[in-house]
């Protein structure tokens, strides 16, 4: 399954291609896979833009923390001076927007910290610690692909939260059918943290459904 699709820009009217949408109608309205072909710039016949956005945007996905050249020279398609580019912008959007320290007071302050992955083909499932003063510690993608109580373990939750000596945590997860109930597994997982952050005395504050049409929080909704 392909996790970002981007028509070929070559086929697209003038006014749907993403530099005229970034400038007529702002970045905000774009997608990631539009914001990265972008920054890619061009491709080749080989490697055409959009293909190489998609793998740069998968890799993005599938790789945690601090990138290096080293990590996009892996794509064919993508040589020192793409490699570095990309590099550079992941540094500078990590240092300028990194969500540590960020105070979360609602619902509505965790959705941005998420809310790109909204247009994902798969489900993602994202525990997010916090210190007493409910301040991020950090955002952790946990796992990718189809959510299932085996998969989504307070064990797995926990660890990091447990490491990081968190006072208590909010998880969320996408719907990419972009319907926003939660289903009977969402609330059994759900549930099932909230007994376990009780054992471990690390409260589970919220779990937030998402999609790119906006959330459901089952703390505003008085689940939980």
């Amino acid at each position: 399954m392909k996790t970002y699709e981007l028509k070929k820009i070559s086929t697209m009217s003038v006014y749907d291609r993403p530099r005229e949408k970034i400038m007529s109608r702002g970045a905000e309205i774009l997608s990631d896979i539009e914001l990265m072909a972008i920054l890619i710039g061009s491709g080749t016949k080989k490697h055409p833009v959009e293909k190489l956005a998609s793998k740069v945007l998968q890799l993005v996905d599938e790789t945690p923390g601090i990138f290096e050249a080293d990590d996009f020279l892996s794509i064919d398609g993508i040589g020192p001076a793409k490699a570095t580019l990309l590099t550079a912008a992941m540094e500078l959007s990590r240092r300028i927007y990194s969500p540590r320290n960020k105070k979360i007071s609602s619902p509505s302050d965790v959705y941005p910290l998420i809310a790109h992955y909204g247009d994902r083909q798969q489900e993602y499932f994202f525990s997010i610690s916090l210190n007493g003063a409910h301040e991020v510690i950090e955002v952790k993608t946990v796992s990718k692909g189809i959510l299932n109580r085996a998969i989504i373990h307070p064990r797995e939750i926990f660890a990091e939260a447990i490491t990081q000596r968190a006072a208590s945590i909010v998880v969320a997860h996408n719907h990419p059918s972009g319907n926003l109930e939660p289903s009977k597994e969402d609330r059994d997982i759900t549930y099932r943290l909230q007994e376990a952050g009780m054992l471990l005395g690390i409260e589970l504050l919220d779990h937030v459904v998402f999609s790119h049409k906006g959330y459901f929080s089952f703390l505003e909704e008085g689940e939980i």
